[in-house]
């Protein structure tokens, strides 16, 4: 198991920090999507995403993340704001698939996240290739959450892009957040 130690802290980083966020690369200008409202793109150096104009990407590279898309605060009360972020880890020498990734994933999500419950993990085939699909609710801090992950394996790299809402609002940021996660594209 000492082979896979590397990868278990990492994954300890990630699901420690689901608000953090970094990277580089360049914006794009807006566009539409199909509800008419403006998305901006990113052009990552490996990826691209998209993310409704109103949402603040950050790129300040904290805690090994690629970027964070942060939701606007609803009220002035409010004390979470709704995120995207990427996580990209390299699997070099490690001999990991996505299917042994995401097992150590869930083994890390029980170890980790308080009160979390597992709702959904499955392999997804798309028109671009294959990926895995997480969803899980936990406690961090005084927040309840609810998570959608996403795990892509590329070049020896994992690409962990994980949807972070509050539990009681999932509902609200479930269709814009997935609009997000399904905008991810990796490049060839």
């Amino acid at each position: 198991m000492n082979k896979y130690n590397t990868i278990l802290k990492f994954l300890i980083l990630f699901l420690s920090f689901p608000f953090i966020a970094s990277g580089q690369s360049q914006e794009s200008d807006t566009v539409s999507n199909e509800s008419n409202k403006a998305w901006r793109f990113f052009n990552g150096s490996n990826y691209l995403i998209s993310y409704p104009s109103e949402w603040e990407l950050d790129l300040s590279g904290q805690m090994g993340t690629a970027l964070i898309i942060f939701s606007p605060l609803e009220t002035s009360q409010d004390q979470f704001k709704e995120n995207v972020n990427l996580i990209i880890q390299d699997l070099s020498g490690h001999n990991i698939n996505l299917d042994k990734y995401a097992e150590i994933s869930e083994g890390q999500i029980k170890m980790m996240i308080t009160n979390s419950t597992l709702i959904e993990s499955k392999k997804v085939e798309d028109g671009s290739g294959e990926y895995h699909r997480m969803i899980y609710t936990g406690d961090q801090g005084i927040f309840h959450l609810k998570f959608i992950q996403y795990y892509w394996i590329k070049n020896e790299k994992a690409f962990v892009l994980t949807l972070t809402c509050e539990a009681d609002k999932y509902l609200e940021y479930n269709k814009i957040g997935e609009g997000i996660l399904n905008s991810f594209k990796l490049k060839n």
